[in-house]
């Protein structure tokens, strides 16, 4: 269904009267035997039980009387007369279809049984009488049977008169149907109640017609004034549907919730009925611009989102490229920086949808973690390396802590000389030890120092500051000395300016103490 096809056009028009059965027709108005019993085909049928009379014979000849004449007539002989058939009473009209249902259907108002009794009776001749407010009135004559059996016959025609009185009664009461044709039907049946051929309260019946002719102006005011109010409400509902579309297509950007919504209200829209077509197609077409407007601002948010998806998967493949090539460096401390800059560009990039962006995740992943893998495959080996200098280190200084200078100073300076060489020589250690080795080397040094001190001839205190840049010096030539050893041109150049440095601090303490 396109945009602007109304699903549910309101234009209706008044409720269609509901159909007469023909065959609850009353018995049209007069006398004589009912018309039913002078049909031909009749001639060899009675009234029966189930029909609502007790069965009864038929006469071999009976007259029929003719109740405007003054007197009972007899007739010549004719073929034995049927019992009339009894005329069903109204039924309440079917259910109209839910298309066209704009109204409750009206239950039929339960009209007790008259007592026929009370308004005629029935002469020896066969002739059937209703008395009115004019007088006695012939209505029909019963040859069929027993007197009380024509008089109940008659008595249930004007029941069936009742009923489609009362029917007419509780639809204009209860305002269904057109109160115009209602008004007709009662008009109708005002005029021919009193003739009627029926026994019971024909005067009464008529003037309860009479009183719906009388009333059906006002009930068709107000039928259309409930109409109007009718409509009213069902064009204010629509207006408040296409209101709430016009405002989602504004606003809303809770995209599936929002059409689902425009969905519901199309079949809300069909529900509503009773308008007519120039408003409801006014109203249809801003519902309709207003879902065409949401759905055009629908299509160019997800254009949109899936232009920012095409850049973001262009950047992320970019970063992987990226990535890939970094893997397979060993340049362990720059790259590992590159790998966490590239995650956190990675992070800055919108996502792509949840299944491509998982399979870029999973290649971006794949190419650090060949990276990661290898790097700790290599601090694994760097470990496992500095754990064995450290053991190395450890002899070396349990050898030197066993030097005694106080005996052999010369051969402890010498062999201590050879010690510092070869542990200088050895690569690093865990950091967590570092410090320790360190210092325990440094007490071993000092204690030969100190040991080489006490032979020095004693002299006048030197200046403080002469003796530490002239013990400054002398550490420089030692790790000039190891570094010359190891062959370490890198080491050698370090302390060759370090040297330098120091003896000219010296120098400079030594002309400063002069003074």
């Amino acid at each position: 269904m396109s945009s602007t096809d109304n699903p549910g056009n309101g234009a209706q028009q008044d409720s269609p009267p509901i159909a007469e059965n023909p065959e609850t027709t009353p018995a049209p108005v007069g006398g004589g035997v009912p018309a039913e019993a002078e049909a031909p085909e009749a001639t060899s049928q009675a009234v029966t039980p189930e029909a609502g009379t007790p069965e009864a014979p038929a006469p071999a000849d009976a007259a029929v009387a003719d109740p405007t004449a003054d007197a009972p007539v007899p007739a010549p002989p004719r073929p034995r007369p049927m019992a009339p058939r009894p005329v069903p009473r109204p039924m309440p009209p079917s259910s109209p279809a839910p298309a066209a249902a704009t109204e409750p259907a009206v239950e039929v108002p339960a009209v007790p049984a008259s007592d026929p009794a009370q308004w005629g009776r029935v002469d020896e001749e066969g002739t059937v009488y209703v008395r009115t407010a004019d007088g006695e009135r012939a209505v029909g004559s019963w040859q069929a049977g027993e007197p009380a059996a024509g008089l109940a016959h008659y008595g249930r025609r004007y029941d069936d008169l009742a009923t489609e009185v009362a029917l007419l009664e509780a639809r204009l009461k209860a305002h269904t149907g057109n109160p115009t044709e209602i008004r007709s039907k009662a008009q109708g049946l005002a005029e021919t109640i009193p003739t009627a051929a029926a026994v019971g309260d024909l005067d009464g019946l008529a003037a309860r017609a009479r009183a719906m002719v009388e009333t059906a102006d006002s009930a068709a005011a107000e039928f259309r004034a409930e109409k109007a109010a009718a409509r009213a409400g069902q064009v204010a509902r629509k207006e408040a549907l296409a209101a709430e579309a016009e405002q989602i297509a504004a606003e809303s950007t809770s995209w599936k919730a929002a059409g689902d919504r425009l969905k519901a209200i199309v079949e809300e829209w069909k529900t509503i009925r009773g308008i007519d077509r120039k408003t409801d197609d006014a109203l249809w077409s801003r519902f309709a611009a207003a879902r065409d407007a949401f759905g055009r601002r629908r299509g160019a948010h997800f254009a949109s989102l899936d232009a920012q998806r095409g850049e973001a998967r262009a950047a992320k493949q970019e970063l992987i490229k990226e990535a890939q090539k970094l893997a397979t460096s060993t340049e362990w401390g720059p790259t590992s920086a590159a790998m966490r800059s590239l995650m956190d560009r990675w992070k800055a990039v919108p996502r792509t949808g949840r299944d491509g962006d998982d399979d870029l995740w999973k290649e971006f992943r794949a190419a650090q973690d060949v990276f990661f893998a290898a790097r700790a495959e290599s601090d694994k080996k760097r470990n496992s390396e500095e754990v064995a200098n450290q053991q190395q280190k450890e002899e070396l200084l349990a050898q030197a802590e066993k030097l005694d200078p106080s005996t052999d100073l010369k051969g402890a300076q010498n062999a201590l000389r050879k010690i510092q060489e070869r542990y200088d020589a050895i690569g690093h250690v865990p950091r967590g030890v570092m410090r320790q080795l360190e210092d325990r080397m440094q007490a071993v040094e000092q204690k030969v120092r100190g040991a080489a001190d006490s032979t020095r001839i004693r002299t006048a205190p030197e200046n403080p500051m002469v003796a530490s840049m002239r013990a400054a010096v002398t550490k420089a030539e030692e790790q000039m000395a190891k570094a010359e050893a190891a062959g370490d041109e890198r080491r050698i150049a370090e302390a060759r300016a370090n040297l330098a440095t120091r003896r000219e601090w010296l120098a400079e303490a030594e002309k400063s103490a002069r003074r």
